[in-house]
């Protein structure tokens, strides 16, 4: 399962973490899979600046579609999708409902204009969000897809959910880990695991 470093501990035997699929209502039952980790994989030489994915291994697989992951550079741009269970608003609590947004590129120039983006990477960092605010992740959305169609109508993971100052402030974007950057390290990771 593919997360953000950031949301994990360090590479290693991890049994603490608990994955849920098949629901939207983290309080429903019905068609709810729960599978706990068995081990962590963050990406090496993460620091808290840039290189933010993790690979977790689980127990069992999930037999529930995946997304594909995005290998090249050619989907990091256009309308983006985003969701998960973070708070709604900045400072709020979880939610009990999967949320999903759609939020527009920003390119690399522009995000690093705004006030505490200036060390965005841009070799591995994609923004997305709305100028004006609005629509954004949040806590508790870390680690999370951005995706989007590709040229064959299917799904793509092209970012994970990564930071941003605030949320859904305008002039601050959301920053995500550029998947396709990482994809052959995390093809890698993961047939190791």
């Amino acid at each position: 399962m593919l997360t953000a470093a950031h949301c994990v501990g360090s590479t290693g035997a991890n049994t603490s973490i608990t994955a849920t699929a098949g629901v939207v209502d983290l309080q429903s039952t019905t068609g709810r899979v729960q599978v706990r980790s068995t081990y962590v994989y963050r990406a090496p030489g993460y620091n808290g600046n840039g290189k933010d994915w993790a690979l977790i291994k689980l127990a069992q697989p999930i037999n529930l579609p995946t997304l594909k992951i995005a290998t090249t550079t050619q989907y990091n741009t256009g309308t983006f999708t985003v969701a998960g269970w973070g708070s709604a608003t900045e400072g709020g609590s979880q939610q009990r409902y999967m949320l999903k947004a759609t939020v527009p590129f920003v390119s690399d120039a522009t995000c690093r204009s705004y006030s505490g983006y200036s060390g965005l990477i841009a070799s591995d960092e994609i923004c997305a969000g709305y100028a004006a605010g609005g629509v954004d992740t949040c806590q508790g959305d870390s680690g999370g897809p951005m995706f989007r169609r590709d040229a064959a109508n299917a799904w793509i993971q092209v970012g994970i959910v990564s930071w941003g100052i605030g949320c859904a402030r305008p002039n601050a974007p959301g920053v995500y880990s550029e998947v396709s950057t990482f994809a052959p390290a995390i093809a890698s990771a993961a047939a190791s695991l």
